[in-house]
């Protein structure tokens, strides 16, 4: 069963990963120090598949990806927040991690909670209650479903993964 770590409203950049921190690109440094300022004991309590869940506007601040990158690499499977900054929204898409904007959530810690991309709907199985979830368009689900932007035009232009240069020539 997924954990559910819950924050507030306004999680900047900065919270999901300190300053200092994003000059590396070694991504287990990222993951060693992902909420550490807000959850020192975020990164040895999370677990492959956790859930993160906070309130409005989650990664407001700077622009950089490596806050998307650390809670990916921490092994959260998903983000729901009430709202989130823009870019950081993108730069989440970009780098494969699922975000969801649940506009009314009232999600409490201990909420066991189930996900239906299909049909768009957020179950709150502990509460018994049922969120719709602010629909992705087509190409941001087809770039999450293949693991990120990158991964997504290497397959989409037709380029080999393990390989320079076109899979075609």
């Amino acid at each position: 069963m997924a954990r559910l770590f819950c924050y507030g409203d306004h999680v900047d950049t900065d919270r999901i990963i300190p300053g200092k921190y994003t000059k590396t690109l070694d991504r287990s440094v990222l993951k060693a120090h992902c909420f550490e300022d807000i959850d020192p004991s975020f990164s040895s309590e999370v677990s492959r598949g956790d859930i993160v869940v906070a309130g409005v506007n989650f990664g407001c601040g700077s622009s950089r990806e490596q806050a998307a990158i650390a809670i990916k690499e921490s092994g959260v499977q998903l983000v729901v927040a009430k709202s989130f900054a823009r870019i950081f929204f993108r730069n989440a898409i970009n780098v494969g991690l699922t975000v969801l904007e649940v506009p009314n959530h009232k999600i409490e810690q201990d909420s066991v909670l189930q996900y239906d991309a299909v049909r768009g709907v957020l179950k709150d199985l502990t509460y018994q209650k049922k969120y719709s979830v602010t629909a992705l368009p087509g190409f941001l689900m087809d770039i999450l479903e293949s693991g990120g932007l990158v991964k997504y035009l290497k397959v989409r232009d037709g380029f080999d993964l393990n390989e320079r240069g076109r899979s075609d020539a």
